[in-house]
């Protein structure tokens, strides 16, 4: 707290000397006798405060381009910083203290400008049209399916492109040019470094923005021990090193024209309609086979485990998944509301609810939380079919689901959870539990799952008017009968289910949702869990993206979590200080973080709660962020409900450098114009994102696997 205690004098001192220099202004204007100031001391003021303005300036774009000054010179002083963000397992690596220093930024960094230097463009106009490529045809597909008219469609494209080019046609300064070669020269010397001494590099599997550097082979034995030891995976396949292509290309045609005949069958029988039966049709020079990849768990003491990744884009299975999933999940979303935590504020406000608006916790009031270790692999491919259609049947007034028989979801759900296979190394694996982590629709057959298979343990707390939640894998309650009761309850459950596995916590304090919840002699106490002995501290999040933009939304949002979650307000004031000594350690200027403190603290004119420490001023500003939260969900659930409908567009386009905001804004508007009394893409009945790309992040560059097979059959 004595971060906290200096902050509070020194933005007492600042409304002091901002105040009487006010004070001063003002007498001079209004010409008050004997106390205004002198030409002389008005210019020496408004010089002084310019110059401390251009310090900071000199400061800032200094350290801007020490970096690049800094490796050019080759100076003698060797400083990697304060960072973790790099985690190294090994001692047979030849990287330099300035190839570190770049992995240290972690895998979200984007070395800038990459596209711009790429030896493959050499003019301008190249790498403008590269950039708007995307757009570009993601605007031709969208005008062809909503049938507009082709001179509309020209023009309109023609004068977004004329935008994009007259904003985004930047010349790049020489220094940061320099910078751009000097870290893409050190990218391609650290792949090098890898390639030769055989190690693998990793982003962390806790999310947040660091790597793994460890040895190759140890992590490939680590990971055929894992696939080997699942009974979630098997192998069904091993390819041959002389011919290894013509076996696993006969499966796999084998497999999709499988899905094709089956989908024929059900359009045949009508049971869905011949427009989403062509949508699901799988095109074989259009599939790939996904190479299963790993990230690195290091949360255990002296021991790398590893979490399985595998993308799902243009997999036999993705188009299938994709509509069970818009199918499915608003409904089983509709039956489970009230049993579920959307995020962390949600269930702090439900809980709030509970303990002080209705009083309910006592002073012998037990919290129980529940941790589901195999969420994504809960049970067998036919048990989450059986459990899926039980739901359906219990919640459904008919046998159907969108004019979907429960039946014909079944099917489908046959042949998603079936035809799930990837490669790894020279080794071909199906799931025969759950399916990949990736897809959207995983989390959703799992949610189902266990809404059938709380449905004991929910009985039971209902009965006494217990609180409940779920938030995906973590369950929370509230237990006011004898711990010993709970216990057997728990273990009941565990033997009629040994399939799920889960540990507890059950106590007066628990851990839940990173949040640590504490009764104190009937009063609710929370705020963030925060250990000083975790290994994550002072580490950003994992981010895609533009990461400056990301890190704003970031850094906002996790000021909002923390005045929601922080029931003290010496422990909301804690958090926001950890959260700018964060930005701050990883780089970001104090002027970027002071810009968003400003900002957070402006929103509802409470500017003054940065340094105070009133309890009722506090409990006030909180409320007032609870109240955005909720308006917030509603639009969320709003914008949610437009993608249900299939009116959501994303459009997205590559960016460097130059006016995003206005480029965004110039497109709303001209869009706007064009489409205001269109049935179909008018305001009222769809809504339009356009957001940015980055396409050479670090962990892009040197973790993405690059195997020789690769989307081949």
């Amino acid at each position: 707290m004595y971060i906290a205690k200096a902050e509070s004098q020194f933005y007492q001192c600042q409304k002091i000397f901002d105040d009487e220099l006010s004070r001063m202004w003002q007498n001079h204007r209004n010409l008050v006798k004997n106390q205004g100031m002198t030409t002389t001391l008005i210019h020496l003021i408004e010089r002084r405060l310019a110059l401390i303005t251009e310090k900071f300036r000199q400061i800032y774009n200094y350290r801007f381009d020490y970096y690049l000054q800094n490796d050019q010179q080759q100076q003698q002083q060797q400083r990697i910083g304060f960072s973790t963000s790099l985690i190294i397992d090994t001692t047979h690596h030849t990287l330099t203290k300035k190839e570190i220093q770049l992995l240290n930024r972690g895998p979200s960094y984007v070395p800038p400008y990459q596209l711009s230097i790429s030896s493959s463009m050499t003019t301008n106009d190249e790498i403008i049209k590269r950039k708007y490529a995307p757009l570009k045809h993601q605007l031709a597909t969208l005008f062809s399916k909503y049938h507009i008219n082709i001179a509309v469609s020209m023009d309109i494209e023609q004068k977004i492109n004329g935008q994009f080019k007259n904003l985004f046609s930047i010349s790049l300064p020489n220094t940061i040019r320099q910078r751009a070669l000097y870290e893409k020269q050190l990218v391609q010397s650290i792949h090098r470094s890898l390639l030769k001494n055989n190690l693998i590099l990793r982003r962390t599997a806790d999310n947040m923005n660091s790597f793994y550097l460890g040895n190759l082979q140890n992590f490939q034995t680590k990971a055929n021990q894992y696939l080997s030891n699942s009974d979630s995976f098997q192998l069904i396949m091993t390819l041959n090193e002389t011919n290894d292509q013509e076996p696993l290309h006969d499966k796999f045609h084998g497999m999709i024209e499988s899905i094709n005949f089956a989908l024929k069958i059900l359009k045949h029988r009508k049971a869905i309609d011949p427009h989403t039966i062509t949508r699901l049709f799988l095109d074989p020079t259009k599939v790939q086979l996904s190479d299963m990849d790993f990230l690195c768990d290091i949360s255990h003491e002296n021991e790398l485990q590893l979490v399985p990744l595998l993308p799902h884009l243009n997999t036999m299975t993705s188009k299938i998944g994709q509509y069970l999933n818009q199918l499915l999940r608003p409904f089983a979303d509709r039956i489970m509301k009230t049993t579920q935590f959307h995020h962390d504020i949600d269930f702090i406000q439900k809980l709030n609810h509970y303990a002080c608006t209705q009083h309910r916790l006592t002073t012998t009031t037990l919290f129980c939380t529940i941790k589901i270790s195999n969420f994504y692999h809960l049970d067998s491919h036919t048990n989450i079919i059986d459990r899926i259609g039980y739901f359906l049947q219990d919640n459904l007034v008919t046998n159907k689901l969108e004019q979907i028989s429960i039946m014909t979801i079944k099917n489908l759900l046959q042949l998603f959870l079936y035809n799930n296979i990837f490669r790894y190394n020279e080794h071909i694996y199906a799931f025969t539990k759950g399916s990949p982590t990736t897809m959207p629709i995983t989390d959703t057959l799992s949610s189902i799952y266990l809404f059938q298979w709380q449905a004991k343990l929910l009985r039971i707390i209902k009965q006494k008017d217990e609180f409940f939640g779920r938030c995906k894998d973590e369950l929370f309650f509230t237990w006011n009968s004898s711990s010993n009761e709970l216990q057997d309850l728990l273990q009941s459950i565990k033997i009629q289910y040994p399939n799920v596995y889960f540990h507890t916590s059950i106590g007066s304090n628990v851990n839940y949702l990173n949040l640590y919840i504490t009764n104190q002699n009937g009063q609710l106490y929370t705020r963030v869990n925060r250990d000083a002995t975790l290994k994550e501290n002072y580490i950003l999040p994992y981010v895609t993206g533009h990461p400056k933009l990301m890190y704003s939304i970031w850094f906002r949002s996790a000021l909002i979590r923390a005045a929601c979650c922080c029931s003290l307000v010496k422990d909301f004031q804690q958090e926001r200080i950890y959260l700018e000594l964060t930005l701050l350690v990883n780089g970001y200027s104090l002027r970027f973080v002071e810009h968003h403190v400003q900002h957070f603290f402006d929103y509802f004119h409470a500017y003054n709660m940065r340094y105070l420490m009133d309890q009722m001023i506090y409990e006030t500003f909180r409320q007032h962020w609870f109240d955005f939260i909720t308006m917030k969900n509603e639009s969320q659930e709003m914008t949610q409900q437009i993608d249900d409908n299939g009116h959501l567009i994303r459009l997205n386009y590559l960016y460097e450098q130059g006016p995003r905001c206005q480029f965004n804004q110039e497109f709303y508007q001209l869009w706007s114009s064009y489409f205001k009394n269109h049935s179909r893409l008018s305001e009222e009945k769809s809504k339009v994102i356009l957001t940015t790309k980055h396409v050479h992040s670090l962990n892009v560059l040197l973790t993405q696997s690059k195997l020789k097979h690769q989307g081949q059959v």
